[in-house]
């Protein structure tokens, strides 16, 4: 493949990430705020001071490559937000919505996941060393997220299971 494809693949791909990234940070208040769980809450609210960071380091990002962050509407990221907007709005149970949420905050992480792997890759196949090296740290903390929520949700309810 053409080195100005993988390119415009990389800003298109990075795109849909800050695209992603700033729907997150909408929504995750709401979802603090919709949580029962004091713990669920913190969660909640320390992801969006992380994802507050990943905006910024896409930005940088954005920079080193001459491009614009703007443009491209991620609609992955707009589905789980639906989906988590209409968790907040119809889950009456405290303890399903917050299963629910914590369930759609990982699908959000999963989907980043994917996202960071793979704007990742095209940056090093590009030779773009420094945007890599900002890639894999925002691609490391949304790993480390998904396995927080993961270890939450067992916390949360292994008791509900176990009983």
């Amino acid at each position: 493949m053409k080195p100005e494809l993988i390119h415009s693949l990389y800003v298109n791909e990075l795109k849909d990430l800050y695209s992603a990234e700033k729907q997150m940070e909408q929504v995750l208040p709401r979802m603090a705020r919709a949580a029962a769980s004091q713990d669920l809450k913190a969660s909640f609210e320390t992801h969006l001071l992380e994802t507050r960071d990943h905006v910024a380091r896409l930005e940088h990002v954005f920079s080193l490559a001459e491009a614009e962050p703007e443009g491209t509407t991620s609609r992955g990221m707009e589905t789980l937000i639906n989906e988590a907007a209409s968790v907040m709005e119809h889950e009456s149970n405290p303890e399903l919505r917050d299963a629910a949420l914590l369930a759609v905050a990982q699908k959000a992480e999963h989907y980043e996941i994917a996202g960071y792997g793979c704007v990742r890759t095209y940056a090093e196949l590009l030779g773009l060393t420094e945007a890599a090296r900002y890639l894999q740290a925002t691609l490391n903390e949304e790993k480390q997220t998904d396995l927080k929520l993961a270890d939450l949700a067992e916390y949360l309810f292994h008791d509900a299971v176990a009983a």
